[in-house]
């Protein structure tokens, strides 16, 4: 599976990959050797979601502080 940088995806497509990590995971035949990879690469997602989360949050903070003056 060829992944993107984290820089370079969407909220929506972290989140894809992310439910597709988890996916694998849960399956009974999880290849040992690219767990850990699996595991860091969501760890990046998650990371990159939550940035993605905060910064929205701002924006709409500010827009709804405008509307308040």
């Amino acid at each position: 599976m060829t992944t993107k940088d984290s820089s370079e995806i969407g909220y929506a497509e972290a989140l894809k990959e992310l439910e597709k990590i988890l996916s694998d995971l849960e399956r009974a035949d999880v290849d040992v050797d690219v767990l850990a990879s699996q595991v860091e690469r969501a760890s990046e997602l998650i990371r990159l979601c939550r940035d993605r989360i905060g910064n929205a949050k701002m924006q709409i903070d500010t827009v709804v502080s405008g509307l308040e003056t």
